[in-house]
């Protein structure tokens, strides 16, 4: 995001919004070398993966169209981030079905939205089914980082949140 999409989205300065974000790569330099690194991959190769390999081409990566290169390499940062979120949230969903399959469970799972998953289920089978499901979410997958998992209990999915 630019200074001015900052400034924008916080209803600050573009001047604050600069300067938050130089915080932010002073603080994180890691995030800037990312940003560079897979830049510099997708001009190259013409594509960026997610950590599983799936491909998202961007044939306007090189363009001499400024604010067509500039969002294809917007995308080309986010892209494997959303992208691999995408992944590992159909995994835990498989996984969650075969569980719930082999234990004969009363729950379902009803909708996906993004990184979420909600369920209807049975209000004596909450503690241990809940518990479960989110055991099955952080291990999904391995990664060199925890996957944390943050559930709400409620009638309805607006005021689970």
């Amino acid at each position: 995001m630019s200074s001015f999409g900052l400034s924008k989205q916080l209803g600050i300065s573009i001047p604050e919004a600069k300067d938050y974000m130089n915080i932010y790569f002073n603080r994180y330099p890691k995030v800037k070398l990312y940003m560079k690194e897979i830049k510099d991959f997708a001009k190259e190769k013409g594509y960026v993966e997610t950590i599983y390999g799936r491909k998202l081409y961007l044939p306007e990566i090189n363009s001499k169209h400024a604010q067509r290169r500039n969002y294809a390499e917007r995308t080309a940062i986010n892209a494997p981030v959303q992208g691999s979120a995408a992944d590992i949230i159909k995994i835990a969903m498989i996984q969650i079905d075969k569980w719930l399959v082999k234990n004969n469970s009363r729950t379902m799972m009803i909708m996906q939205v993004h990184d979420e998953l909600v369920f209807e289920i049975h209000e004596k089978d909450i503690d241990v089914e809940v518990l479960e499901i989110i055991n099955i979410m952080q291990g999904c997958v391995n990664l060199n980082l925890p996957l944390e998992v943050n559930y709400g209990i409620d009638n309805n999915w607006g005021d689970a949140h």
